[in-house]
């Protein structure tokens, strides 16, 4: 079983593809050994695949905090997200060393932009 499928398995939800040719928001710090990385999934629109990622505590409300970025490229700049990508819109996960935690959060804001 893949590791998407077994994420997928493990945590009851039904996937949502997640394109390598769709744009996701990261912050500079993502893939530079800080951590823990998280991860939040908002509606796919426009070109993007719904997700923002940051590293280290707190997100920053800063405009320029994420910085878009193809899904491929993710492969080299912090895999261990991959396997999380297919949550569907309004999950959140959370990744340090030897910690894992995903979750579905009512307050992510869904509503059409």
């Amino acid at each position: 079983m893949s590791r998407r499928k077994e994420v997928a398995a493990r945590y009851g939800f039904e996937p949502i593809t997640c394109p390598e040719h769709e744009k996701v928001g990261v912050s500079r710090d993502v893939g530079t050994g800080v951590m823990p990385i998280h991860g939040m999934r908002l509606r796919p629109e426009n070109g993007t695949a719904g997700w923002y990622l940051w590293a280290g505590e707190d997100m920053s409300d800063e405009p320029d905090f994420f910085e878009p970025l193809h899904v491929s490229h993710l492969q080299e700049r912090c895999p261990e997200v991959l396997p999380f990508l297919e949550l569907p819109p309004g999950w959140r996960f959370l990744l340090a060393p030897g910690h894992e935690d995903v979750w579905h959060d009512p307050d992510v804001d869904l509503s059409p932009a």
